[in-house]
């Protein structure tokens, strides 16, 4: 019960304290790439904290000692025992509804966010296959429309699409940048990231540190993006394509260039200044220490038990042990 209530505990503190920590100061759009790290730790983290603490009512540890036909039987006694005390079966029930629950939904929701965007794209793919034209020079598919947007389409060939309003708006080295922009989606997979994201807000919607990972990520992936532009052009030529495209929205399961404009300008315009390697070090052991941490609060019970050179035995068979001694 112990290590149950540190498990909840640790997953409450995260879920209060994260979405302050991580989003007061906006020092992640310093480093996105960190920034989208962080997130996903912390969600796999809260998650795996609340699964494990409902394993670890279901499951009693118990000290064992000699081999697999004592372990069988030693496990057959305490899962006995505690649901012979009482409150102790409605408390290993709860322990596995809890479980169940967080991991079912988990994997169905981003199951099914996965089967939705693979479906949604393949559609677009078809249209574009019937009324794109291909532009080798750029690498890019052109469609006519009088809307200046550009946007990629992951898989299905990692078509990157823009508009021949955006095409005729854009000067050459303003265009480079936002093919650019929509490479580094497409080689970082970043429509991965935001489906793992969106799915965990889709199944847990009432949980603040969720429903932040969410939306910060939307917005960091973008600037991580930017980042990627910045290296083939100037941070102005970037923001004044932004600009041309404010607004611009792709297909459903595509990411587009034009989303969260105002706050990626300013940052683009402002004063550059990445994270230290001092800071970069600390955040990345501070994450991987709340990673670790739920699988060490619930393994210690059991490390604890397999010192313990004892096998618990039936009453009947220890009291015939001391008549014969």
């Amino acid at each position: 019960m112990r290590t149950a209530l540190l498990l909840v505990g640790h997953a409450a503190l995260l879920a209060a304290l994260a979405p302050v920590l991580l989003v007061r100061g906006g020092w992640t759009e310093r480093t996105p790439r960190l920034g989208i790290w962080l997130w996903q730790v912390l969600t796999v983290s809260l998650l795996g904290s609340v699964a494990l603490a409902g394993l670890v009512l279901a499951v009693p540890t118990m000290p064992v000692s000699g081999g697999l036909a004592d372990m069988l039987q030693a496990c057959v006694m305490a899962l006995r025992e505690q649901y012979a005390t009482p409150g102790g079966a409605a408390i290993a029930a709860a322990g596995t509804v809890v479980t169940m629950a967080v991991l079912g939904r988990t994997v169905w929701c981003l199951a099914w966010a996965l089967l939705r965007a693979r479906r949604d794209r393949s559609r677009h793919a078809r249209v574009l296959a019937m009324v794109g034209k291909a532009r080798p020079d750029l690498g890019v598919t052109v469609l006519d429309d009088d809307r200046p947007a550009a946007y990629c389409l992951p898989g299905y060939g990692n078509k990157i699409v823009l508009t021949s309003a955006a095409l005729a708006a854009l000067e050459p080295r303003a265009l480079d940048s936002v093919i650019a922009h929509e490479r580094a989606h497409i080689r970082g997979r970043h429509h991965l990231v935001l489906a793992f994201a969106d799915a965990l807000e889709r199944a847990f919607p009432r949980v603040l540190l969720l429903r932040t990972a969410a939306a910060e990520t939307r917005r960091l992936v973008e600037m991580d993006a930017d980042n990627a532009a910045m290296a083939r052009t100037d941070a102005l030529t970037l923001a004044g394509a932004l600009l041309e495209m404010a607004g611009a929205a792709g297909p459903v399961a595509a990411l587009a260039a034009g989303g969260d404009v105002g706050r990626r300008v300013r940052r683009l315009l402002g004063p550059q200044r990445p994270l230290g390697r001092l800071a970069l070090w600390g955040c990345v052991l501070t994450a991987s220490g709340v990673l670790a941490l739920p699988l060490v609060l619930a393994a210690e019970p059991a490390v604890a038990a397999m010192n313990i050179n004892a096998c618990p035995l039936p009453k009947a068979a220890a009291s015939s042990s001391a008549s014969t001694s």
